[in-house]
C-alpha cells in the first residue's frame, strides 16, 4: 500500500502503542455509556481462558470414581488357578509329617565329616567319583567317624550326614555301643533343635490346623523315624534315560559315540552306544532297588573307544572310555514321577563337559506308594503357608524385607522362610521350582500393595534361569522349560490368565491405581514391568514367534481407559463438575438436555474443564510412572491426543446443530472458541499425531466468528456515528496538545483495534480460515472508514471558512490512511491474503482521493483571495516600463529585473506567507504538501489565465477563462462573445444584437468579421502584448514563487515543481510572447493534428465532403517545395437557404514564411447544386525555408453571396505531413462545422488575435475562428 507516513502518528493500545496520556484521557464513551474498551460486545469475550475454579479436594479427578459396577478382586480369581492342596486333607497331613521330619533334623545342621589324610594299603576307589586313589602313600582322605574314603578334590562333594552314616554303618557291623552313642547324640541334637526353634513347629501346627496333642504325637513319631534312619527304608526306582543334547566331541572326527551308565548303590547299568551323535536318543529304562535313603543315583555319560589306549586305561582305572559328563541325584529327594533335564557337570577341574541329559524317574517308597511326589508336597506346603500368612495379615501379603542379588529367593519372613528352605533342601526341591510356586501363590494376590514388583522380579529371574543358557549346554530354553517339574502347561496357563487380568486392570488404571496413592502408582509401574516380563517369557522361554509386545498391550490398555474415561465424563458431566469443583447446582433443564442443548454452551465449558483435569493428571501423575516405553508411549501425550480426538468429534457435531438455530449469543460462541483454542494449544498442538498439522477446529467455529463480525459491523457503525457527532459538537478539537487530529479518529481505531484484537487472539492456525477472517474484517474496515470519510466530505465545505477546523478534518482523513497502513501491517502486511489486501489497497486509494478532493475544495475556497492578489500582481506588472531585449547576464539589468520581480510579487507573497504559515502549524505534513500542490496549481493557472494570457485585458472582465484543455472552438466563440458583451459602448450592443438574430439551434454567429473591431478597441485601450522586460520580470518572479513553495526542502520537491504541467504551460505561454507569427503558426500546425475528427461524435456529423487531389513537388536543385491542389468536386452538401445557392471551394495554405506568397485560391461557384463538380487546379509555392511538415491546407466550402460576405458551410483540413512520403494523393475530405483545438492551439490563437497589425495573423485567426453560418429556414 502506497502511503506517505506522517510524523504525527496516532497511538492506541496494543497495535498502536501506549499513546499520549492526554489523548487516552479523552477517549470517548460508547453510546451505551461505557468507554470503548468496556463495550460489552468485546468485554464479554474472554480471550485468555483458564480453569479458574479451585478444587476443594486435593484428590485427582475420576481416579477415585467407580467406573465399573463392582471392584475386581485383588488377584487372579481362584477358579482360574488350581489350589487343590488347600482342601486335600490327606496330602496336607502327609506334608505336615514330612515337614516335621525335615525340620526336626534339618540338612542345614547335619554333622560334617572329619577327614584326615590316609594311605591305602590296597587298591581303593573314591566313594564319590569311583576313581582309583592313585599313589604309593597318602592317596586320599578318610573320615574318622563314618570311614568314608575319597579323593582330596572330591571330599566337598559328599553331602551325607556323617553322624547318620556312622549310625547306619555301626548297626550293620553289630557295633551296638557305638550305635547307641550315636543315637543319643542325634536325640540330643533334635531336642536342642526343638528347644531353640519352637516357633517353627508351632507355625507348622497352625498352618496345617493340627491340635497340640496330635502335634506332640507326630513329633515323637518323626523323631523315631529319624533315629531309625535307613534301616527300615526301601524304595523301587524306575529310571528311563531318554536323550541328551549338546555333548562335547571327543573323537578326531569331532563327534562322540555316547552311552550312559546309571549306578544306584553298588548296582550299575548302561545304555547302548549311539555312534557319532552329539544329540543321542536312547529311551532305555532301568529298574533299581534302594535300601538306603542316603544313596545317590550317579548318571555318567561316556564316549566309547575301542583302541589300545582305552584297553590300557581300563586296566588301571576301570574306565576305558572318555568321560563326557555326569549328574548325581540324591535318592531322598525323589518322590513320585519326574521328567527332568539335568545339566552335565564336571568330575574334575580338567574335565571338558557340555550338554544336558533328560531322564524320567519313578520312585515307589515302601509305605508311601500312593503319596504325591515331593514337588507336589512342596507345593502343598508353600501354598498352605502362603494362605495362612495372608489370612493372618487380613488378606494382604506380608512381603519379606530382603536385600541383595539373592533376595528374590526369599519368599517369607522368618521362620516361614526356614520351613520352605529346609523342606526344599531335604527333599531336593529346586530353587526355580520354589520361585515358580511362590509366583503362582502371588498371582492370587497380585493387586495387593507391593506384590506386582515382587512378581516382576520373580518372573525376571525365572526367565533368566530358562533363557540365559550357559555356553556349555546346547539345550534350548523351551526344552528346558518343557522339562520343568512345575509343569509347562500349568505355568503357561497361569501366565495367560495373569496377562488377561493385568490387561483388564490396566484398562481401568485410574480406578485400579489412583493417582492420589503413591504406593499404588508404584504398583502400576511394577504391573507394566510384570507385563514386560510375561512378554519376555513368551518370546525367550516359550520361543513364540510373535507374542504381543508389552508396549502395544500397555498402549491399548491406556487407550481403552482413556476412551472409557472420556465417555464417563461426557455422560456425567454436570455431576462430576459439581463434585470436582464444588460449584452450585446447575439448571435442571440444562442437565436434562446436556450436550444436546442448543440454548446454552455451559455443558462444553464444563466438559473442557473435566478433560483438562484428566490430561493434567495423566501428565503429572501417570507419565512418570508408565515410562518403560519412552519411544512408544507417553501417557500425557496420548491422553491429550485421545481426549481431543473424542472431544473434537462431539464438539464438531454439536456446533453443526447450533449452526442451524444459533440460539446463543455470538459472544458465547466466541468464548467457547477461545476455550477450545486454549485447550488445543496448551495440550494438543505439540502432541503426535497433531504436531505440525493444521487443526480443524477453526472450521467448526468459522460460521460463528463470521456472525460475530457481521454484528461487529453494526456496532462499529453505531460507534462511528456517535464518535463523529461528539467530535462535531466539539467543533473537531485536537485530541491532545501534540496531536493534529481530533478524537473521533482515535475512537474509531480504538474500536477497530478491539475487534482486530479479538480476531488476532484467536491465533487461528488454519491459513484458509485466516484469509476469510481477514477478508471479512477488511470489509468492516472499508465500511467504517469510508463512512467516516463520507461524513467528513459532507460537512467539509461548511468548515472551509474556519481554516483551523478544515485542516483538522483533512488531518483526520490523513490519519485514517496512516492507521490503515498500520492496520494493514498488523494484519500481515505483504503476507496478507491478496483479496483482503486488495480491499485495503482500494480503500487506501479511495481515502487518498477523498483527501485530494478535500484539499482541492479547501484550496478552491482560497481562489478569490489568490485571484485578487494576482490581479494586483498583474497591475504592478503592467506598470513595468521599458522596451527592447533584456539580457540577464548583465548584472545591472539582472538587479533591475530582480527588484521589479520582488515588487510585483508583494501582494501574492503577503497572502501566501500568512496562509501557509498557519497551514504549516495546523496541518499534517502530508496534508500540507497536498495543500501546497493545490495552491501551486491555482497560482500558476491564475497567473497564466489572468496575467499572461488574459481573454481580454479589459479591467471590467470578471469571468475566468475555461481551463478545459480540450476546449472546442464553440467554447472559444462563446467566451469571445461573452467578453464582447462586457465591452463598453455601442459596439458590444451591436454585436450581441447581430449574434442573437440567429435561430436557437445555432447559437453561435460568425464573429470573424468582428475581430478587426476588437483589435481596434484593444488599440484604443492600449492593450498590447507583454514586453520582453515584463516577460523577464514575470519569469524571475516564477523562480521566486517556486523557491517559496520548495521552502528549502520542507515543501514541494523541485522535480514536482519543474515538471508540473501548470508551470510548463505558463512558461510556454510566456515563450510564445517572444515568438514571431511564423513561429507560432508553425507550432500550431505541428501540434494541432486533430482539428477535424475522423470519426465524428453524435451531434457533429459532417455537413458534406470534398474531393481533392494533392501533388507535392520538391525541386532537386533549390529544394523549393510546390503544392498543386485540384478541387474535383463536392458531394452531399447539407445547406438550407431561401435564396439561390451558389457553392464554391476556398483553399488556404497555412504555414510559416508565406507573408509574401499567395495563400488563398478559390474555385468558381456553381448554381443550386448540392453536389457540384469543379475540376479546378491551384498551385502554391512553399519555398525552401521549412519542410512540408510545417504546412497544412485549410479547405472551406462556402455559399457565394452578392454584396455581402460569403457564408461558411463547412471546413476540412489536410496536413502535408500526411502525404510527404506518398508525394501525391486523391481523397474525399469530410466537411466539419468547425475545427477543434487543444490548449496549445487555443493559446496560439489568443496570442495572434492580439497582433492586430499583422495581416498574416489576422487572416490566420479569422480562418481558425470561423464556424458554420446559421442556415436560413423558410418562414411561412
Amino acid at each position: 500500500m502506497d502511503l506517505i507516513l506522517d510524523c504525527h502518528v496516532l497511538t492506541l493500545p496494543d497495535q498502536m502503542g501506549n499513546g499520549d496520556v492526554n489523548a487516552g484521557a479523552r477517549l470517548r464513551r460508547h453510546p451505551n455509556g461505557g468507554p470503548p474498551e468496556h463495550n460489552p460486545f468485546y468485554s464479554s469475550i474472554d480471550s485468555m481462558p483458564e480453569l479458574k475454579l479451585a478444587r476443594r479436594k486435593s484428590m485427582p479427578l475420576v481416579s477415585d470414581l467407580t467406573m465399573a459396577a463392582t471392584k475386581r478382586a485383588n488377584g487372579v480369581p481362584s477358579a482360574l488357578v488350581a489350589r487343590q492342596s488347600l482342601n486335600d486333607e490327606e496330602l496336607k497331613m502327609h506334608v505336615y509329617k514330612k515337614t516335621l521330619q525335615a525340620l526336626i533334623y534339618p540338612i542345614s545342621s547335619t554333622t560334617p565329616h572329619n577327614f584326615v589324610v590316609w594311605t591305602a594299603t590296597s587298591p581303593t576307589y573314591c566313594f564319590e567319583c569311583e576313581g582309583l586313589l592313585w599313589g604309593l602313600a597318602r592317596q586320599g582322605v578318610r573320615c574318622t567317624e563314618c570311614g568314608v574314603k575319597t579323593h582330596e578334590k572330591c571330599k566337598d562333594l559328599l553331602n551325607a550326614d556323617c553322624l547318620q552314616r556312622a549310625a547306619e554303618k555301626s548297626s550293620k557291623h553289630g557295633t551296638d555301643d557305638k550305635t547307641n552313642n550315636i543315637i543319643m547324640a542325634m536325640k540330643d541334637r533334635m531336642k536342642i533343635r526343638e528347644h531353640n526353634k519352637p516357633e517353627i513347629f508351632d507355625l507348622i501346627m497352625n498352618v496345617f490346623s493340627v491340635d497340640k496333642k496330635s502335634h506332640g504325637g507326630h513329633m515323637k513319631a518323626v523323631k523315631q523315624s529319624v533315629l531309625d534312619g535307613t534301616s527300615k527304608w526301601s524304595a523301587k526306582l524306575a529310571i528311563t534315560v531318554i536323550c541328551a543334547q549338546g555333548l562335547i566331541g571327543k573323537d578326531k572326527t569331532g563327534t562322540s559315540d555316547p552311552y550312559v551308565t546309571v549306578q544306584v548303590g553298588k548296582t550299575k547299568k548302561r545304555t547302548k552306544t549311539v555312534p557319532q551323535d552329539l544329540n543321542p536318543v536312547w529311551n532305555e529304562k532301568f529298574y533299581f532297588e534302594c535300601h538306603n535313603s542316603s544313596d545317590r543315583i550317579k548318571v555318567r555319560v561316556w564316549d566309547e573307544d575301542d583302541d589300545l589306549k582305552a584297553k590300557l586305561r581300563s586296566k588301571f582305572t576301570r574306565e576305558s572310555d572318555d568321560f563326557l559328563g555326569q549328574t548325581i541325584i540324591e535318592v531322598r529327594t525323589l518322590s513320585g514321577e519326574m521328567d527332568v533335564w539335568y545339566n552335565l557337570e564336571k568330575r574334575t577341574d580338567k574335565s571338558a563337559v557340555s550338554g544336558a541329559i533328560r531322564m524320567h524317574i519313578s520312585v515307589e517308597i515302601k509305605g508311601e506308594e500312593k503319596v504325591a511326589p515331593y514337588h507336589v508336597q512342596y507345593t502343598c506346603l508353600h501354598e498352605n503357608l502362603f494362605h495362612y500368612l495372608c489370612e493372618q495379615a487380613t488378606g494382604q501379603v506380608k512381603l519379606p524385607d530382603a536385600k541383595g542379588d539373592e533376595a528374590w529367593k526369599v519368599y517369607f519372613e522368618e521362620p516361614s522362610e526356614d520351613i520352605v528352605d529346609e523342606f526344599a533342601m531335604r527333599y531336593g526341591i529346586e530353587s526355580i521350582y520354589q520361585a515358580m510356586t511362590h509366583f503362582s501363590c502371588l498371582s492370587t494376590k497380585y493387586m495387593c500393595p507391593g506384590v506386582p514388583a515382587v512378581m516382576s522380579t520373580l518372573l525376571a529371574n525365572i526367565n533368566a534361569f530358562y533363557a540365559h543358557t550357559t555356553a556349555t549346554t546346547a539345550v534350548s530354553a523351551s526344552d528346558r522349560f518343557a522339562a520343568s517339574n512345575f509343569g509347562k502347561e500349568k505355568f503357561v496357563k497361569l501366565l495367560d490368565q495373569l496377562h488377561n487380568s493385568l490387561r483388564i486392570d490396566l484398562s481401568v488404571y485410574r480406578n485400579t491405581f489412583p493417582a492420589s496413592d503413591a504406593a499404588r502408582l508404584q504398583d502400576l509401574k511394577s504391573t507394566v514391568d510384570l507385563l514386560t516380563s510375561i512378554t519376555f517369557f513368551r518370546m525367550k522361554v516359550q520361543e513364540l514367534s510373535s507374542p504381543p509386545r508389552a508396549s502395544t498391550v500397555v498402549k491399548d490398555c491406556v487407550k481403552a481407559c482413556m476412551k472409557s474415561t472420556y465417555q464417563f465424563l461426557f455422560d456425567n458431566c454436570y455431576e462430576l463438575y459439581q463434585r470436582e469443583f464444588q460449584t452450585d447446582h446447575e439448571n435442571p433443564q440444562d442437565i436434562a438436555e446436556g450436550p444436546n442443548s442448543t440454548k446454552s454452551l455451559e455443558f462444553w465449558h464444563k466438559l473442557i474443564a473435566l478433560v483438562v483435569s484428566v490430561i493434567e493428571e495423566d501428565r503429572t501423575s501417570y507419565t512418570s510412572v508408565l515410562n518403560q516405553f519412552p519411544q512408544e508411549l507417553n501417557v500425557g501425550q496420548m491422553s491429550a491426543s485421545m481426549q481431543w480426538s473424542l472431544f473434537s468429534q462431539d464438539m464438531k457435531y454439536a456446533l453443526e446443530e447450533h449452526e442451524k438455530e444459533r440460539l446463543c449469543k455470538s459472544s458465547e460462541y466466541m468464548n467457547l472458541h477461545f476455550k477450545v483454542k486454549w485447550l488445543y494449544n496448551k495440550y494438543v498442538a505439540e502432541v503426535p499425531p497433531y504436531k505440525g498439522e493444521v487443526p480443524e477446529y477453526p472450521l467448526w467455529f468459522e460460521p460463528f466468528v463470521m456472525q460475530w463480525l457481521n454484528e461487529n459491523d453494526e456496532v462499529s457503525m453505531e460507534y462511528l456515528h456517535g464518535a463523529y457527532e461528539r467530535d462535531k459538537k466539539d467543533v473537531f478539537q485536537k485530541a491532545s496538545e501534540h496531536a493534529l487530529f481530533s478524537c473521533s479518529v482515535t475512537d474509531v481505531f480504538t474500536q477497530l483495534n478491539q475487534c482486530f484484537d479479538v480476531i488476532k487472539k484467536l491465533e487461528c492456525p488454519h491459513p484458509e480460515v485466516v484469509k476469510r477472517y481477514m477478508k471479512r474484517f477488511s470489509k468492516t474496515i472499508q465500511k467504517v472508514l469510508l463512512a467516516y470519510a463520507e461524513l467528513v466530505r459532507r460537512d467539509f465545505e461548511k468548515y472551509t471558512p474556519k481554516h483551523n477546523v478544515a485542516c483538522i478534518m483533512m488531518n483526520n482523513i490523513q490519519q485514517l490512511r496512516v492507521q490503515l497502513e498500520k492496520m494493514f501491517e498488523a494484519m500481515g502486511g505483504d503476507k496478507l491474503d491478496p483479496e483482503a489486501a486488495n480491499v485495503l489497497t482500494q480503500l487506501q486509494q479511495k481515502l487518498n482521493s477523498v483527501l485530494d478532493d478535500l484539499s482541492s475544495i479547501f484550496a478552491t475556497s482560497l481562489n478569490v483571495q489568490i485571484r485578487q492578489s494576482i490581479q494586483e500582481l498583474g497591475s504592478l506588472l503592467g506598470k513595468v516600463s521599458g522596451g527592447g531585449q533584456v539580457s540577464l547576464s548583465q548584472p545591472s539589468q539582472r538587479n533591475t529585473i530582480q527588484q521589479e520581480s520582488d515588487a510585483i510579487l508583494r501582494p501574492l507573497m503577503d497572502f501566501l506567507d500568512g496562509s501557509l504559515t498557519m497551514f504549516a502549524q495546523v496541518c499534517e505534513k502530508t496534508v500540507l504538501k497536498r495543500l501546497l500542490k493545490e495552491l501551486w496549481r491555482i497560482v500558476m493557472h491564475t497567473l497564466e489565465k489572468t496575467v499572461v494570457l488574459p481573454p481580454l485585458t479589459d479591467p471590467r472582465q470578471i469571468f475566468p477563462i475555461p481551463s478545459n484543455a480540450q476546449a472546442k472552438i464553440e467554447d472559444v466563440s462563446r467566451v469571445l462573445l461573452n467578453h464582447v458583451s462586457q465591452m463598453p459602448g455601442k459596439m458590444s450592443n451591436s454585436l450581441l444584437q447581430q449574434v442573437s438574430t440567429g435561430p436557437a439551434s445555432q447559437p453561435f454567429a460568425d464573429i470573424s468579421k468582428k475581430l478587426a473591431d476588437i483589435s481596434k478597441d484593444m488599440e484604443g485601450k492600449n492593450l498590447t502584448n507583454m514586453s520582453p522586460k515584463q516577460c523577464a520580470v514575470l519569469d524571475m518572479a516564477l523562480d521566486t514563487i517556486k523557491q517559496y513553495f520548495h521552502a528549502g526542502g520542507n515543501g514541494l520537491k523541485k522535480t514536482f515543481l519543474d515538471k508540473s504541467p501548470e508551470l510548463q504551460s505558463l512558461r510556454y505561454a510566456l515563450s510564445l510572447y517572444t515568438q514571431t507569427t511564423d513561429s507560432l503558426i508553425k507550432t500550431f500546425v505541428q501540434t494541432q493534428t486533430a482539428q477535424v475528427n475522423d470519426k465524428p461524435v453524435p451531434g457533429e456529423e459532417p455537413v458534406g465532403e470534398a474531393s481533392i487531389q494533392v501533388d507535392l513537388f520538391t525541386h532537386p536543385g533549390t529544394g523549393e517545395h510546390k503544392v498543386t491542389v485540384k478541387v474535383v468536386a463536392a458531394n452531399d452538401i447539407k445547406w438550407q437557404t431561401n435564396s439561390m445557392f451558389r457553392p464554391f471551394i476556398e483553399v488556404n495554405l497555412i504555414g510559416p514564411h508565406l507573408s509574401n506568397k499567395k495563400r488563398k485560391q478559390s474555385t468558381k461557384s456553381k448554381s443550386n447544386n448540392w453536389s457540384p463538380t469543379f475540376n479546378e487546379s491551384f498551385q502554391f509555392i512553399l519555398g525552401n525555408e521549412s519542410e512540408p511538415d510545417c504546412y497544412e491546407l485549410h479547405i472551406c466550402a462556402k455559399d457565394y453571396c452578392f454584396a455581402r460576405e460569403d457564408r461558411l458551410i463547412g471546413v476540412a483540413l489536410l496536413q502535408l505531413r500526411d502525404i510527404v512520403e506518398k508525394g501525391s494523393c486523391a481523397l474525399w475530405l469530410p466537411l466539419a462545422k468547425c475545427i477543434h483545438l487543444d490548449e496549445t492551439g487555443w493559446t496560439v490563437l489568443r496570442i495572434l488575435s492580439q497582433r492586430s497589425n499583422d495581416e498574416v495573423a489576422k487572416e490566420f485567426v479569422k480562418l481558425k475562428s470561423e464556424c458554420r453560418h446559421p442556415e436560413e429556414v423558410e418562414t411561412r
